[in-house]
């Protein structure tokens, strides 16, 4: 019987995990962000980006294009590894290479998007800054260990970095409308969150659905429990009536536009409107609240129809939807299966553990934070509701950044692609240096987070910055002087 009560507290606890998740993170958050990452997938030429990582390109050209590939690539490490071994093997140098395998994981648009959402605005931004500057660190180390078998591989691959591809302003201008809907849509600005009306719609009962669904799935912020509205069981009801038709759709869209097609993209538009809009269940009925979010998302909507539709040609629709379409089928299923195991690790994990091991910010903690990354690897995006789940247990903010820079690099099955990509050395050096900086980069965030003074945290980023420009320029100097000694390993 004892077996049985546990059982049905795990089941419960994922069945709530995962419908919290769906009915708080996916809409206005997640479907913004496939689309971009469809869009950019779609409408940006390939070699507009990939002509700016050869090794003959400017560094301060080809490494900030190499984190901006990363930035537009939604998925996890294990499949950003081939796409790091392609342009590898094509002729990108290893630093922009190494740089573009660190920041896609770590900080792509989507897995900024759902931590600004999840866990606030100011780890998404630290997670961007660190993400980027130790990113870009850690490439430029590669490069310059390793600069002389750099110089032999790409005298023997053709360079097809230099042709060029022109991006039309259509395209610009509509990926500038998908992300306003993105940030209209999950910005906590007071312009946004104020509500402009209100009226009151005649429907019964919408009190006791909410106050049952609270049972079902409690709120408890303590634990990361976000429970689930009566709102939220509506947008369930219609993101399950999304994935039909989507489904019968844009599976089958080069087939052209059809029913099924057009009725996804109108439930899409309904459903971000009733995601965006406030809803109060009340005895006489329910209470709807029109908010500068809901204004925001209807403009940005009418924005993107309107550019689409005239602008765009019928195969870039077409490679679009298409291109959102299999970012969805291949992550969202996994977060999906991710989020439910998140409710059931948290009925099992005890708060004490965690703080214990990572409570305080201290170097044992972020360390902690690393090592948790390697062996608790979970595919992209998940790892945010994971790391929600232990703040809420009592993990320590720095900490937890550094798991988040950890997670999607050090996963065990990552490190033996990439090892058979460039080798064992190349990868144990470039597996040392991100648990390093993600360790650094949580002692920094963690000190702001404490209260350490913004002026004394500058100092500490100016000292590692120092340390690395030293590490970068002694490395240099020996490149200059004689072959370094580990380039002759294999």
């Amino acid at each position: 019987m004892d077996i049985l009560a546990v059982l049905v507290k795990l089941i419960q606890g994922g069945i709530g995990s995962l419908a919290s998740y769906l009915a708080a993170h996916v809409l206005l958050c997640l479907v913004p962000a496939f689309f971009i990452a469809g869009a950019m997938s779609a409408l940006i030429p390939r070699e507009a980006i990939m002509r700016f990582l050869g090794r003959k390109a400017p560094k301060y050209i080809s490494y900030p294009a190499a984190a901006a590939a990363g930035s537009l690539l939604a998925v996890c490490s294990c499949t950003i590894v081939p796409l790091f071994a392609g342009i590898y093997k094509k002729g990108a140098g290893l630093g922009p290479a190494i740089t573009f395998l660190f920041f896609a994981p770590a900080a792509n648009i989507l897995a900024l998007a759902y931590t600004g959402v999840a866990l606030g605005a100011d780890l998404a931004l630290a997670r961007l800054f660190l993400s980027l500057v130790f990113g870009i660190g850690i490439g430029m180390i590669m490069a310059l260990i390793f600069h002389l078998e750099d110089e032999t591989r790409a005298s023997q691959t053709e360079d097809v970095f230099s042709q060029r591809g022109e991006m039309r302003k259509s395209p610009i201008a509509f990926l500038l409308s998908l992300v306003a809907l993105l940030l209209s849509g999950t910005l906590k600005l007071g312009f946004l969150t104020t509500t402009y009306t209100t009226f009151t719609l005649p429907i019964k009962g919408i009190d006791a659905l909410q106050n049952t669904m609270f049972l079902l799935f409690p709120f408890n912020p303590g634990r990361g429990e976000e429970g689930v509205s009566a709102q939220g069981v509506f947008l369930i009801v219609l993101l399950l009536l999304i994935s039909v038709f989507a489904w019968r759709g844009f599976e089958k869209i080069h087939e052209g536009a059809k029913f099924w097609t057009w009725g996804a993209f109108s439930l899409f538009v309904f459903t971000l409107l009733v995601a965006s809009t406030g809803m109060e269940p009340q005895a006489d009925g329910l209470k709807i609240l029109l908010t500068g979010r809901t204004i925001g998302v209807a403009v940005f909507l009418t924005l993107i129809g309107l550019i689409g539709s005239r602008n765009l040609s019928g195969d870039e629709r077409t490679d679009w939807i298409w291109e959102s379409w299999r970012f969805i089928k291949q992550i969202f299923p996994l977060l999906i299966v991710g989020v439910f195991a998140v409710g059931i690790i948290r009925q099992l994990i005890n708060a004490e553990w965690i703080e214990f091991l990572a409570g305080e910010n201290t170097i044992i903690g972020n360390l902690a934070g690393v090592v948790f990354g390697i062996f608790m690897y979970f595919p992209t995006l998940v790892e945010v509701p994971i790391a929600k789940m232990l703040l809420s247990l009592g993990m320590h903010p720095g900490p937890l950044l550094a798991y988040l820079m950890a997670d999607p690099e050090l996963s065990l099955q990552s490190i033996i692609i990439t090892a058979s990509i460039i080798g064992k050395t190349k990868t144990w050096i470039y597996v040392s240096w991100v648990a390093l900086f993600s360790t650094l980069a949580g002692l920094l965030y963690g000190a702001l987070v404490d209260g350490t003074s913004i002026w004394l945290i500058i100092l500490y980023l100016i000292f590692i910055l120092s340390l690395l420009v030293g590490i970068l320029w002694l490395v240099n100097h020996r490149k200059k002087r004689k072959p370094l000694f580990i380039q002759k390993l294999k």
